[in-house]
């Protein structure tokens, strides 16, 4: 008997993931927002808004009900916009089944709180940490929707949750590595966005592959340094839900915060690059609860702090980078 599955969001990578669960033999239903989605992926299967040219497999439906969605699912994934997550979640957490697992493909961490999402989860759900997953890496969604060869984490805090995640999700094409440290994956995951903003501005802005390697490098150290002081395993970043993310979202035009990066450093508004992205990009809202969480910890993010003041604060990009260049410097281990 196929497991099933719902996908609560019908953007570019909720839509992948549910083709990449029906081909693992899932019977997947992807709960839309709008009735014009759902009926096109049923009359087409295609969501041609979001995944043009893509044609979903024969086990993924769609409905905009969120309670036919999640009857009697084994696992609800969860694949909305991050700052939404508290209150898409709230009017869910009655439709969900006493054990369905709580699965997150989101990378951000929520404004106002500083609570990364699967906290978020765990509180409005009502749930404990062994019924939350997460499902993070180098994973761009057009690539994976051309069933391209990638990897992934699945994370858990319950190893046993890890692993039947795994399962629900392993194809030809698409690799799970299982992890315990929940609070590494989901801080490697939210980070790299801000990172990618960074290089992307370096790239608007023409500089040259040794100014992007250092912003990925010093960027991974940042991102390191936040999870050492909230309890992460520092090996979790030098894997695929840390440097492998990092990589994809830094070097590739697909990564929707690299792009809009990169319409910032090109001189671009913010209004701007809004409308030449079309589509969210985490890093954008995000970076200043990231920089949020490193001040409650106690340490220091200059590149997320730099992103922060570019995106918000209106500080042009060529005056933050000379200050950032001006920092006193340090060996590279500090």
């Amino acid at each position: 008997m196929s497991r099933r599955v719902a996908v609560l969001g019908t953007g570019s990578w909720g839509t992948a993931f549910a083709m990449v669960l029906a081909d693992a033999g899932c019977s997947v239903t992807l709960c839309a927002r709008r009735p014009e989605i759902a009926e096109q992926v049923n009359a087409t299967r295609i969501n041609a808004e979001y995944l043009p040219g893509v044609v979903l497999p024969e086990g993924v439906r769609a409905t905009t009900d969120a309670a036919e969605a999640l009857a009697g699912a084994e696992f609800a994934v969860l694949s909305v916009p991050s700052q939404t997550l508290r209150e898409n979640l709230a009017a869910w957490r009655p439709l969900l089944a006493d054990d369905a697992v709580l699965v997150s493909l989101m990378k951000g961490v929520e404004l106002g709180t500083a609570k990364r999402m699967s906290e978020v989860i765990q509180e409005v759900a009502e749930v404990p940490a062994a019924r939350v997953a997460v499902l993070t890496g180098p994973n761009l969604a057009r690539e994976v929707a051309a069933r391209q060869p990638a990897a992934a984490v699945a994370a858990c805090a319950d190893p046993d949750v890890a692993r039947r995640l795994q399962r629900a999700c392993h194809t030809p094409y698409f690799r799970p590595y299982t992890n315990t440290d929940v609070i590494g994956c989901e801080l490697g995951g939210a980070v790299k966005n801000v990172i990618g903003l960074a290089v992307g501005i370096a790239n608007g802005m023409g500089l040259g592959d040794n100014t992007k390697a250092s912003l990925i490098t010093r960027g991974l150290a940042e991102t390191s340094r936040l999870g050492l002081a909230m309890g992460a395993d520092p090996t979790t970043f030098a894997g695929l839900a840390g440097m492998g993310d990092l990589v994809a979202t830094c070097s590739s035009p697909l990564s929707r915060n690299n792009t809009f990066g990169t319409s910032l450093g090109r001189g671009m508004t913010l209004d701007e690059a809004r409308a030449a992205t079309r589509q969210t990009a985490e890093g954008v809202k995000s970076c200043r609860s990231v920089l949020d969480l490193a001040r409650r910890n106690g340490v220091e993010m200059p590149i997320t702090e730099t992103v922060v003041n570019i995106v918000h604060q209106g500080t042009s990009p060529k005056v933050a980078l000379q200050e950032l260049m001006a920092r006193s410097a340090k060996a590279e281990g500090a």
